[in-house]
């Protein structure tokens, strides 16, 4: 099962934060509300691929209710983090270690009432979420989806071998994660149409990364990664070396800024 470092999940999280689509948001916390207060009790959401709890820390502000979190992360050193996990002192929080390249485990889903998921869908097969939406269809889970990459991604000031460099990442990432060949940038399509016809009613918003010139460190960490991914795919490797040189001067005076696409969806069932 692919990875992330913990030192990437915390660069990321505040551009995570800005990125994060409000309008789905509230169509999930709607929801949820009406949920709570039919049920007359606390609800509990479980976040899929949870990492150090980002998705908890990001929602929790959000939910004017009494909530608790059920965190499932298979990565050992992200549930050691995720274990002094802070939110407020009446939000109980339940990591487990939980292996999710098959699925969603027997007794996971057991006294759940919603389920999250950040930056995790375009890491699965078809198969794997397609089990997931027939799992979360029986037992009329809502889910909320959030920065699911799509393909979009540019850099500025641009430079040729963008195109080369994008249409190469967007092919590894169809690579297997851990989870059968991955969706990569088809996942938010693939998502709301496997939702839609298991009854699910889907409202989406683009919940695109904006990096900023001073965020220097979580755009190189960025810039690594696609270099990486366009190595292993073979692209040329002088024009990489070009569009390397060129991104990291302007990362250097920080005039680089980055725009990656990413989608949210709140798939919502009576």
């Amino acid at each position: 099962m692919s990875g992330f470092s913990h030192q990437w999940l915390a660069l990321r999280e505040p551009v995570d934060l800005r990125a994060r689509n409000a309008a789905v948001r509230e169509a999930f916390v709607s929801a949820l509300k009406q949920r709570q207060a039919q049920l007359q009790r606390p609800l509990t959401l479980l976040d899929l691929g949870s990492g150090t709890g980002a998705s908890a820390r990001a929602l929790s502000p959000h939910l004017p209710f009494p909530h608790r979190w059920r965190l499932a992360e298979f990565d050992p050193a992200l549930v050691a983090i995720a274990q002094d996990l802070t939110l407020p002192s009446d939000v109980p929080v339940e990591v487990v270690e939980a292996d999710l390249a098959d699925g969603v485990p027997p007794g996971l889903l057991d006294g759940v009432d919603a389920v999250t998921t950040s930056a995790f869908l375009d890491l699965v097969s078809s198969d794997w979420l397609d089990r997931l939406a027939t799992d979360l269809a029986r037992a009329r889970l809502p889910f909320l989806a959030m920065l699911t990459y799509d393909g979009r991604l540019s850099v500025s000031p641009p430079h040729p071998f963008d195109e080369t460099v994008r249409a190469a990442m967007n092919t590894h990432q169809r690579g297997d994660k851990g989870f059968g060949p991955a969706l990569g940038p088809e996942a938010a399509d693939h998502a709301a149409r496997t939702f839609a016809a298991a009854g699910f009613k889907i409202t989406e918003g683009q919940s695109d990364w904006q990096a900023r010139s001073d965020e220097t460190g979580f755009q190189e960490m960025l810039l690594d990664g696609w270099i990486t991914a366009a190595r292993e795919m073979g692209v040329d490797q002088e024009g990489l070396a070009g569009f390397s040189a060129a991104h990291r001067k302007a990362l250097a005076e920080k005039r680089l800024t980055s725009h990656v696409g990413h989608r949210d969806m709140a798939a919502l069932i009576d």
